[in-house]
């Protein structure tokens, strides 16, 4: 069930969009960025009391939630002149915001340079060659965290050569959901939200979401999740009392904490795509657990999700054939 069409401009690029008293049509890719649509989970949840719906993230043109903190990031550095023509973006990734710094680094002119696990899956490896992106491999044991440490060495060798986003710890992650992410989820539905969920990686997507949330409405019960175990397969989470914890994450927010487990995400991955019509990533299909979960413990009321990605970049993961 399609909640509502996405409107056609954001919240914030409205006045940027008339020319001469005349609507412009939207041409520019990063006009794109935003106001994704929500959809009812209708089947593998269904009950008389409580309804679960799903930010479709990847109806973004770099195929995920984070062409929205890429996006800002890169405007906020351009406009503090510390990105400027000549720099390389650098940044550590699990690959989907690589491949939104890859997309808007080619469309505005700059070289991107990214430290990743060498297990990310060969999608995203091939979509950030394809955009023209260096690719530092590290080692998979290590997770998010190897690849943070290696960007933060080539950001200290040569720092006359990068900008250095940073995305756990620059602000501008958690504002680009803060102004867009939360302002979209309760425009769509009317307001009528009691709950919001998301897993935590960067933690950019729960936080900036939560705060713009708790503006609209402070009764919304916001509710956060990681995977259950260190060594997981649920791409761009993490398990926080093992891994390095983002700088912009805020551990007063949550009401509520869960965790998921990444065989019965990849179940509900399968699911999704047979009951629901749904391609979506792990990521997404843990936060379907986490929602249904959650269900079970409240009254009855309305829970958004986001799903950051859709299925395609992890085609070849085996957890496809069950």
């Amino acid at each position: 069930m399609l909640v509502r069409n996405w409107r056609a401009t954001s919240t914030e690029s409205k006045g940027s969009m008339k020319s001469s008293g005349k609507t412009r049509a939207r041409t520019d890719l990063m006009s794109r960025i935003g106001n994704t649509p929500l959809v009812e989970i209708k089947k593998v949840f269904n009950s008389p009391v409580t309804r679960i719906f799903g930010k479709c993230e990847w109806f973004n043109p770099g195929g995920s939630v984070k062409d929205r903190a890429a996006a800002r990031m890169v405007l906020q550095a351009e406009k503090e002149a510390l990105l400027r023509p000549g720099k390389t973006i650098l940044d550590a990734t699990s690959g989907n915001t690589g491949i939104a710094l890859a997309m808007i680094g080619a469309l505005r002119g700059y070289a991107v340079e990214l430290a990743m696990p060498e297990n990310a899956t060969p999608e995203r490896k091939q979509i950030l060659a394809s955009y023209g992106a260096v690719m530092n491999l590290t080692n998979p044991l290590e997770g998010a965290d190897g690849a943070i440490q290696r960007a933060r060495e080539l950001a200290a060798s040569d720092p006359d050569k990068y900008y250095y986003a940073d995305q756990y710890s620059n602000p501008s992650n958690w504002k680009a959901h803060y102004y867009s992410t939360a302002r979209e989820i309760h425009r769509q539905l009317d307001g009528e939200i009691t709950h919001f969920v998301a897993g935590i990686g960067t933690s950019g997507t729960f936080v900036g979401t939560t705060r713009g949330l708790k503006e609209l409405d402070p009764s919304i019960q916001v509710v956060s999740f990681m995977p259950s175990t260190p060594l997981h397969g649920l791409e761009g989470l993490k398990h926080l009392p093992t891994a390095m914890v983002p700088a912009i994450y805020d551990p007063n927010l949550a009401d509520m904490e869960l965790e998921v487990d990444t065989e019965e995400a990849y179940t509900m991955a399968r699911r999704l795509a047979l009951e629901e019509g749904l391609f979506v990533g792990p990521s997404a299909a843990a936060a379907v657990i986490a929602a249904i979960e959650l269900a079970g413990n409240i009254p009855g009321g309305n829970i958004v999700t986001v799903f950051p990605d859709g299925g395609l970049k992890y085609v070849s993961e085996d957890f496809w054939a069950g």
